[in-house]
């Protein structure tokens, strides 16, 4: 059974879009769009934005070559707010898995998808295409590997967390890749789904433990269970600053 989970899936003949994407051999124009890209986020997190992370990502890379990378989705700073956390040095093994119907539907959006983020096109409407086909053999094949991905499937209109696709599952058993948590706190208030642009503020992500590939109704319960953990320390602490506060009044 390990030596078929371990063995790389064949593909169809689909329209490849995402063929290319992968030529790391270029590595100096990668190196060179990704590093532009990264000083900008740089920039936008720090000055517009402000990004404070709760945790790091120090010894994750030498533990873990290879991780799924989760996450609540609620706004589209995740995605960038997610990379700025992640020191640059890792970047070149990072990938997140991106809507192809929005981050490829033009030549422009596929240009930036695959040069500044490192991104793979997943349909949402399918399973079992190429696509989920290429993540799977990408964390057999490569001796690094860290993939992002969002496993509500779209982002919330609400910002409370939906139930957990298949995918995380099927990732992470197929190939026996570990998942670590990442949670976002004020990404929709910040920016809300369907507003041209984003809001300065603050926001904040969690760095949180990892977890053993499971089946999806486990992986969303410990998620739901350590994120409920992380807004009820939230809810104390501002309560007590409020408290402090009315005090001193």
């Amino acid at each position: 059974m390990s030596e078929m989970k371990n063995q790389e899936i064949p593909l169809s003949d689909e329209p490849k879009v995402w063929d290319n994407i992968f030529d790391y051999e270029k590595i100096s124009g990668h190196l060179f769009t990704r590093g532009l890209w990264a000083l900008f986020l740089r920039l936008v997190f720090k000055f517009y934005i402000r990004l404070r992370v709760k945790g790091n990502f120090r010894g994750f890379y030498k533990k873990y070559p290879k991780l799924i990378i989760i996450s609540n989705h609620a706004s589209h700073l995740d995605g960038p707010a997610i990379l700025t956390s992640i020191p640059f040095s890792h970047w070149m093994d990072l990938y997140i898995l991106a809507a192809k119907d929005y981050w490829f539907s033009s030549r422009f959006l596929r240009f930036f998808s695959k040069y500044f983020l490192g991104a793979i096109p997943l349909d949402r409407k399918a399973q079992n295409t190429d696509s989920v086909k290429k993540c799977i053999n990408l964390l057999i094949s490569l001796k690094r590997i860290w993939i992002v991905m969002f496993p509500e499937g779209t982002r919330s209109q609400d910002g409370s967390l939906r139930p957990f696709k298949s995918g995380v599952s099927l990732f992470s058993t197929k190939t026996n890749t570990p998942i670590l948590f990442l949670y976002l706190q004020k990404n929709r208030r910040l920016w809300p789904k369907g507003k041209m642009f984003p809001l300065p503020g603050k926001m904040y992500l969690h760095v949180g433990p990892v977890q053993k590939p499971a089946d999806t109704e486990t992986i969303f319960n410990n998620y739901k269970n350590w994120t409920k953990e992380i807004e009820t320390k939230f809810s104390r602490l501002k309560k007590q600053k409020t408290n402090l506060k009315g005090d001193l009044n």
